[in-house]
């Protein structure tokens, strides 16, 4: 039985099809697009005001709380931005001091002594290796963490550039909202007036109702409003392998000279 609902069906939906084209030939898909949209706007014309607002408040009511997580969610990124900024700032410091340090332990070394004295405290050159493999083995591990720290802030920057175009989007939205509510309110008030002094009985209840769905989507909607108005350690370790003094020297070398170029190559041109 079932089947044939549907075959019957089926087969009205093609008769009536064959019928539109034998009538209105070519036109038949523009007079079927136009009887469509004639439709829906008769369904919208339809609406009741109140029902009109009811989905308004509901919209409202959904856009408030995303303006909320958004600017918690700068606010949370601004903070962490912040903190890794001068995070970052005491490292590059941290980095600089110890590369210093590097470079005048390397000069040291290229005096052939028994022993070499640093405030006060005498070393052999043996100590003075060691020191210096140490240092320069933890200033190149402290410039991978900082590289990953900068790399983290780019991120972080992008996500707070995103939110941002999230709560600009959730701003229009909110405008778009409001020019909605103004023409309903206008419409609300035009029922309104017509009623008075005409033969025509509306309902007092419905009118009061919706005025007050206008008065609680404006509360809200100035809720909105204020949402949006608030808008590396060095650590000296043990090493048990002997170092090699002269790859030592020359991976400092070459270390110190790489940063050299790179200052003098980043440096402003004087004219």
């Amino acid at each position: 039985m079932f089947f044939k609902l549907m075959k019957l069906g089926v087969l009205s939906l093609a008769g009536a099809a064959v019928l539109g084209a034998v009538v209105f030939g070519r036109d038949v898909c523009s007079y079927a697009t136009s009887g469509a949209r004639s439709f829906r706007s008769s369904v919208t014309d339809n609406v009741p005001v109140e029902f009109q607002l009811r989905r308004a408040r509901d919209l409202v009511d959904d856009i408030v709380p995303e303006m909320h997580a958004n600017i918690r969610i700068i606010a949370q990124q601004e903070v962490e931005i912040s903190a890794l900024r001068e995070d970052i700032a005491r490292s590059n410091k941290s980095v600089g001091e110890e590369r210093q340090r590097v470079a005048k332990l390397r000069d040291a070394m290229n005096t052939q002594q028994a022993s070499y004295t640093f405030n006060t405290i005498t070393y052999t050159r043996d100590q003075l290796k060691d020191d210096l493999s140490n240092r320069f083995e933890n200033l190149r591990e402290a410039e991978v963490v900082l590289s990953g720290k900068q790399r983290l802030l780019e991120n972080r920057q992008k996500s707070l550039a995103s939110a941002a175009q999230v709560l600009e989007r959730t701003r229009s939205q909110k405008a778009l909202l409001e020019s909605q509510i103004s023409a309903l309110e206008s419409q609300n008030q035009l029922v309104k007036s017509q009623s008075i002094g005409s033969g025509v009985q509306i309902d007092s209840s419905k009118l009061a109702q919706s005025e007050k769905l206008i008065a609680d989507i404006r509360k809200q909607l100035d809720v909105a409003e204020r949402v949006l108005s608030h808008e590396a350690k060095f650590s000296q370790e043990i090493q048990v392998d002997v170092v090699n003094e002269k790859e030592l020297v020359t991976q400092v070398d070459d270390y110190l000279a790489g940063k050299k170029r790179t200052e003098t190559a980043q440096a402003p041109e004087v004219r």
